[in-house]
């Protein structure tokens, strides 16, 4: 049961990673709604489906499974909205490439706000690969430093608001353990309410509205319920039956194939600078989930022996 339960996971998992890759090309569908109004109806559509799986699962102990997670889910909540309204922005900015090369940069993130939050140790294969994966950040958006032209790296303004997801990323994962939530999907749901709330105030401090057409809130909602949420679903029941570092490895599926969509079906390419930027923060993070991997493996054999 034990070798079935490893492969469910895998397979869950790997399933999390092509749902959430179809976000960059479904953004791309997407005709005048701006990233607040994005956010907020994908929001709207996530919500339901993960308060759902939530009173499947806990039933009437689905209110006290929210306010278990206390202060650090509001602080993860926080995070994952940050998150949000990053991805959302970035992906309508700048190249699909380049969003979800930079997005992989949040264990990177991870690894250092942990050292300085909850004094985890930070081992020197996992700094050796947060340097290659800032000298690949720097490779991708070297281009952009100077303007916002999409010919070098990217607009700046899609790169930071990307780096910026990827931080609130981290900020969710690390409130995550410092208040030893085992279960992410209360956080996601507050997540989910507070995207709603910071896109309403956002909206008009940016000029923007959260009212759009039809078809972009119909299109919005429906990556909500079915790619986001569907994805969590499957990473909550996949990642339970494989170490972190494993989890973190097999859904970098997800970064991996979101440029393929767009290129494919929309012809959208990416410059040299972001293919050989995005390998190297691809095989940091890939290489470094590895290693924590191999890692757990060997230390569960020396414990058997």
């Amino acid at each position: 049961r034990g070798v079935m339960g490893y492969r469910q996971g895998v397979a869950l998992v790997i399933g999390a990673g092509i749902l959430w890759s179809f976000m960059g090309l479904i953004v791309r569908q997407i005709d005048g709604a701006g990233a607040v109004s994005v956010v907020f109806w994908r929001s709207a559509g996530m919500a339901p489906v993960i308060l759902g799986f939530l009173i499947l699962r806990r039933g009437r102990g689905t209110w006290a499974s929210l306010r278990a997670t206390g202060m650090a889910g509001v602080i993860a909540g926080l995070g994952i909205s940050l998150a949000y309204l990053g991805a959302i922005y970035a992906l309508q900015a700048t190249t699909v490439a380049n969003a979800v090369f930079l997005f992989s940069a949040a264990p990177f993130f991870s690894a250092v706000l942990g050292r300085v939050v909850l004094g985890e140790r930070v081992s020197s294969w996992t700094w050796a690969a947060m340097a290659l994966a800032g000298l690949g950040i720097f490779v991708m958006i070297g281009g952009s430093l100077g303007g916002v032209s999409l010919g070098g790296g990217g607009r700046m303004d899609g790169n930071l608001a990307a780096l910026a997801s990827a931080f609130g990323f981290a900020v969710f994962t690390v409130a995550l353990r410092s208040g030893r939530i085992g279960d992410m999907m209360p956080a996601n749901l507050l997540g989910a309410g507070l995207s709603m709330l910071a896109a309403a105030l956002l909206a008009p401090a940016l000029g923007q509205t959260l009212a759009a057409s039809p078809r972009d809130i119909a299109i919005a909602m429906a990556m909500g319920a079915v790619v986001l949420a569907g994805g969590m679903i499957l990473f909550t029941f996949g990642s339970r039956r494989l170490p972190a570092a494993e989890a973190t490895l097999f859904s970098s599926v997800e970064n991996i194939l979101a440029p393929v969509w767009v290129w494919a079906l929309l012809g959208e390419t990416a410059t040299l600078n972001t293919l050989i930027g995005g390998a190297m923060v691809l095989g940091a993070v890939i290489l470094n989930a590895y290693r924590g991997a191999l890692g757990a493996t060997l230390a569960g054999r020396r414990a058997i022996g």
